[in-house]
């Protein structure tokens, strides 16, 4: 994977208005009604990090999931976190 420019970065982001890009990563965080509704969403998304064999760092507390997407072997962003950063969205804010 080949890491994207800080310009083509921003340009993808615009499709992802809940996604922020700082400190050589995209960020995310998503709010949900509880505990059980959040994990739940992290159980979905694990499902989907294995298939796309990439991995966030991730944290929760209580109702509140922060993600943040990287790909260390490239040193920063590239299309393969975008491409889980859509998958999440299908998963969080489902259309």
């Amino acid at each position: 994977m080949i890491k994207l420019s800080e310009q083509d970065i921003e340009a993808k982001l615009l499709r992802f208005p809940d996604w922020e890009y700082y400190d050589n990563a995209i960020h995310g965080e998503f709010e949900f009604e509880n505990f059980k509704d959040c994990f739940s969403a992290m159980s979905r998304i694990a499902f989907e990090c294995e298939a796309l064999n990439h991995h966030p760092d991730w944290s929760n507390v209580y109702n509140v999931l922060t993600i943040s997407l990287s790909t260390h072997d490239a040193g920063g962003v590239t299309n393969k976190d975008f491409k889980l950063a859509e998958a999440i969205e299908n998963i969080v804010e489902p259309e």
